[in-house]
């Protein structure tokens, strides 16, 4: 027991370096940098793409597995989780309502991130020995920037850091929270949900696709309609809140000694641990999509960012801001449902369970994809099946046991995903800006053509 609390804190010691003001600097610089290059993309077409994403169109003549829709779920089901209830909160705890304003700008810095993920994602891509695509920093590391050792590196982190961030920490916060609202035990939640898990993942990719282009928009819209009555109940606290998200963002008030410093790191930190936009994760799912053009998928992929974090978080952080209950004895982890049980009496607390129970489950999917094309990377399509089945073992394990090691050394991992393919998209800018000129003028001909055709 002893040994064990050494190692934890060791453990937790190299995460705070890991996930350091190094790291958030290099995330947003890279997604501020990228920006620049792409001429504020994100900006410019976000509803273009919003209507890309959800035209449910099939691409039947390009090659790839899912559709661009499946392929934007999958990566909001691994995404959209813990950090979008429990992270919002934890952030406005440690710095104050300020943080959601730096969430804000983390996101939209790194939408653009997001974008270059998936156009090298695409742009590198290969096709496996059963007719799958496979793609992702890795490849894009080995084939694009010529460093393998960077790529095996990145599959390293990520294979290992699927079980935590995307696999234990969300099956206990799955079963801590049936437990304490509906009172089930933790090895009932357990047992259904590797079932659950295990029946998805056999499908492989295809399974996964339609599975989260099911779950995940009646997950996501359930919680977004909840907040939305909460918002529109209570419209005349809603500039108030929202202005002093504004004010303290630059003044730092909220937080002991008017520390800013806090305010943005929290704001930076939880933004980046919710939407993962340069982290390397979601490219994964994007280079599955069926898309004549690298460019297209990357629109569509940018979009995941905005509905995480500028739609999902800020429904929560607005929330609890207008609640007003961050400055007092109501732990992080208890800040979301207070606030909600504030405005629905209740039956908040229920939106909260189920919306974490929801989220969580299908951050358990997402993440059990990218965890297994990193491993197949590493080694081959032959031993996939071992890692579901390890996965799915391990998905019982985290309903059940408090794994606070394992967890710290999977979040260390998380952390050391993103140098290697930050390192990726700086080196590739410039092909990410040649793919954006070739999307632009195919966009640019096919409103030609619908003009001529009307």
């Amino acid at each position: 027991m002893k040994l064990q609390k050494e190692i934890l804190a060791i453990l937790e010691k190299i995460s705070g370096i890991v996930w350091g003001l190094p790291l958030l600097i290099l995330l947003v610089g890279t997604g501020i940098y990228l920006t620049f290059r792409i001429g504020f993309l994100q900006l410019r077409l976000l509803p273009y793409s919003l209507k890309l994403a959800f035209s449910f169109k099939q691409d039947k003549r390009s090659e790839g597995d899912i559709s661009h829709f499946q392929a934007l779920m999958t990566a909001l089901a691994a995404t959209v989780g813990t950090g979008n209830i429990v992270g919002v909160a934890t952030a406005i705890f440690l710095g104050g309502p300020g943080a959601v304003f730096w969430m804000w700008v983390s996101a939209f810095f790194g939408m653009a991130s997001k974008y270059a993920e998936a156009v090298l994602a695409v742009k590198y891509r290969v096709q496996d020995e059963t007719g799958e695509m496979s793609g992702g920093p890795m490849y894009y590391l080995e084939r694009g920037l010529k460093q393998k050792w960077l790529g095996v590196l990145f599959a390293v982190f990520g294979a290992i850091a699927a079980f935590g961030i995307g696999n234990l920490v969300q099956s206990n916060a799955v079963s801590t929270v049936v437990k304490s609202t509906f009172n089930v035990s933790p090895w009932i939640t357990g047992v259904l949900l590797t079932v659950f898990s295990a029946l998805v993942l056999i499908g492989g990719i295809k399974s996964i696709g339609k599975v989260t282009a099911f779950f995940v928009p009646i997950m996501a819209l359930f919680y977004i309609i909840a907040g939305g009555i909460i918002l529109i109940m209570n419209f005349d606290l809603v500039p108030a809140a929202v202005s002093l998200i504004f004010t303290d963002a630059f003044t730092g008030q909220a937080v002991a000694g008017g520390a800013i410093g806090a305010v943005i790191r929290y704001g930076v930190a939880r933004g980046v641990f919710s939407n993962e936009a340069g982290m390397g994760s979601a490219p994964i799912a994007a280079a599955a999509a069926k898309t004549d053009l690298p460019g297209r998928q990357a629109l569509v992929s940018m979009t995941q960012v905005f509905i995480d974090t500028l739609v999902i978080c800020s429904i929560t952080g607005i929330t609890i801001v207008m609640a007003g209950m961050y400055g007092g004895d109501i732990p992080a982890g208890e800040l979301t449902t207070s606030s909600f049980s504030h405005f629905l009496g209740p039956i908040g607390s229920t939106v909260v369970a189920l919306g974490l129970l929801f989220f969580a489950s299908s951050t358990i999917i997402g993440w059990s994809y990218y965890g297994e094309k990193c491993f197949t990377y590493l080694f081959s399509k032959k031993v996939a099946i071992y890692y579901r089945a390890v996965f799915v073992i391990a998905v019982f394990i985290g309903a059940i046991v408090n794994l606070n090691v394992v967890w710290a050394f999977a979040d260390i991992m998380n952390g050391l995903m993103a140098f290697p393919n930050l390192v990726g998209l700086l080196g590739l800018s410039g092909v990410v800006v040649h793919e954006t000129k070739v999307i632009l003028a195919k966009i640019k001909e096919e409103k030609e053509e619908l003009k001529q055709s009307a």
